[in-house]
């Protein structure tokens, strides 16, 4: 065995999902796309890459636009609509992160649910697989292509897809909390959670759904803080950050 090949064989997560929010490439309160902001997720994913794990991502679009803009009787743009405005708004925040990735030196692939083949290839599941297993990181556009599904459950969904062994659920807190850390500084930060206890709580950790999902298959999800330093790599290495929900880790 190589010393490369022992090196991956050691990792905790050969292949995961990271879940990144539109709003986490944009300043801090703000909107669009910032270029430090890009460039520091990029160079932490960096290095996650280079331990050997099999990365692959999904984007909201939040920092562009959100369907809840449209909502209302009186709105005129209809509901479906937004949501298609709002895939699109992960298209670009795919490619940005493609480019910020590849400053880095990193092989990166766009696969967009709607095809869009003049700037990313087709979501194929089984090409998306050999993707990973080059080496390459897989950034996932456009949510699962319907309507009325969240990018949370596109992670979830693509995580069941791409047997990827956790989705990462990447934040600007430390974790799941009892409730806004920011509103409460009683609010107690969970280590553990089962699927059950996010639903029965009513914790805002990801929708429904994407929850649903993860406990119906048995896959985990970690929660942590992307601003902390150093935190993607730890996450993938199995190490003790934020809160883990699913089966007791091993």
């Amino acid at each position: 065995m190589s010393a490369d090949s022992s090196a991956k064989s050691s990792l905790h997560f050969n292949r995961v999902v990271l879940k990144l929010s539109g709003e986490s490439l944009a300043d801090a309160g703000g909107r669009g796309i910032s270029a430090h902001e890009a460039g520091e997720i990029a160079r932490q994913i960096k290095q996650a890459h280079d331990t050997g794990c099999q990365i692959a991502i999904v984007i909201g679009g939040g920092n562009i636009l959100r369907g809840a803009q449209f909502s209302g009787s009186n709105a005129l743009v209809h509901e479906a609509t937004a949501h298609y405005m709002g895939m699109l708004a992960t298209t670009i925040n795919s490619l940005a992160m493609q480019d910020a990735l590849e400053s880095h030196g990193l092989q990166t692939r766009v696969m967009s649910a709607i095809p869009t083949e003049k700037i990313a290839e087709t979501f194929i599941r089984r090409r998306a697989i050999r993707h990973l297993e080059k080496g390459r990181i897989v950034i996932l556009a456009a949510g699962i292509g319907n309507p009325f599904v969240t990018t949370d459950t596109a992670a979830a969904q693509r995580a069941l897809e791409l047997e990827a062994d956790v989705v990462l659920k990447a934040t600007r807190v430390d974790g799941v909390y009892s409730d806004d850390p920011e509103k409460n500084p009683h609010a107690v930060l969970y280590d553990t959670l089962t699927y059950t206890q996010v639903i029965e709580k009513k914790l805002r950790v990801m929708d429904a759904t994407a929850i649903a999902l993860c406990s119906e298959h048995s896959k985990p999800i970690l929660v942590f803080n992307f601003k902390r330093d150093g935190n993607i790599v730890r996450a993938i290495s199995g190490d003790m950050v934020g809160t883990w929900i699913g089966e007791p880790k091993k």
